[in-house]
């Protein structure tokens, strides 16, 4: 079976950095899109970052200037490195993926989801 498990959340100071860590494991012939998304309480789930097979990447205006993502395709992993963190940017992060498993065309896989909290 194909999953996604996240790594890296977890509790920082306003102005503080944190690195998450996405994992792709399971019988996959390769990976399209991977990307970050976010929900709080409440809220809609947004997207924070992606990142294409080819390294394009693409970032939500609450994070520009402060987010990186990158993946490394030999390991299927993909990393979001934020830094000045706010307050703002409590929520739990999930990991998406479009892959391509060995039985199926492409589907959309989501990881279980880490918290990340920002707070003094």
């Amino acid at each position: 079976q194909v999953q996604l498990v996240e790594s890296g959340g977890g509790l920082v100071q306003p102005g503080g950095s944190l690195r998450l860590s996405c994992a792709a494991s399971g019988s996959i012939v390769s990976i399209n899109d991977m990307a970050w998304y976010r929900q709080a309480p409440g809220n809609q789930r947004e997207l924070v970052a992606q990142i294409t097979s080819g390294g394009s990447t693409t970032y939500a205006d609450s994070v520009k200037g402060r987010a990186t993502i990158s993946r490394n395709n030999a390991k299927n992993t993909v990393l979001l490195q934020m830094n000045s963190l706010k307050p703002e940017d409590t929520a739990v992060y999930y990991c998406y993926a479009e892959i391509h498993p060995r039985a199926y065309y492409f589907q959309r896989y989501w990881g279980q989801g880490t918290q990340v909290t920002v707070s003094s």
